[in-house]
């Protein structure tokens, strides 16, 4: 029988795969998916425009504007292969580290692996590499509310809120049943 373990501070808990299952309801809708877009957008644009200012400036405190020149002049390739180097960056590192990117912290919403658990860092490579597919930002919008980026790294996006709920709940119907076991 495959189990899951989902782990909270100071306790570890190991579940039957039927226990915990990811329902409709706790899956973000597709206009908090949409306000995700449109708010990680702003901080991945925001450092391209302040890397064209500083090259600016680094210019004309130096003198030299090659790096200036170059950043202005680079072709559509050097620009596309930057920019998505960036997005990867920026969803990987906000994802690894807090489940979350500033656009999901607004709507209060995370991502999870399939299982419930924490994706792990080849899901989130996964996930990641996924949005470079043309079209993948509107993926979301069919009718099941996932993303390509979603369903390749096989991750979910949930109400973190709900999500945490029904995990407590079941890990602490799971405690009760755990009493009288180590006498």
């Amino acid at each position: 029988m495959l189990f899951l373990c989902l782990s909270i501070p100071n306790y570890s808990l190991t579940m039957d795969e039927d226990t915990f299952k990811i329902t409709q309801d706790l899956l973000a809708s597709k206009g908090q998916r949409f306000l995700h877009h449109i708010i990680d957008s702003i901080p991945q644009y925001g450092f391209i425009y302040a890397l064209s200012y500083g090259f600016f400036y680094l210019g004309e405190f130096t003198g030299n504007y090659q790096l200036n020149d170059y950043w202005n002049n680079m072709s559509e390739i050097e620009d596309l292969i930057i920019s998505y180097l960036f997005m990867f960056m920026y969803y990987f590192l906000m994802e690894k580290y807090t489940s979350k990117t500033l656009g999901k912290y607004a709507t209060n919403a995370m991502v999870i692996s399939i299982d419930g658990r924490e994706p792990t860092t080849k899901q989130l490579v996964q996930r990641s590499f996924s949005r470079w597919i043309p079209f993948d930002a509107l993926s979301f919008l069919g009718t099941n509310g996932r993303g390509w980026h979603d369903s390749i790294a096989n991750c979910y996006v949930v109400k973190a809120d709900k999500f945490n709920e029904k995990k407590n709940a079941i890990i602490e119907l799971e405690q009760i049943g755990q009493i009288g076991e180590d006498a």
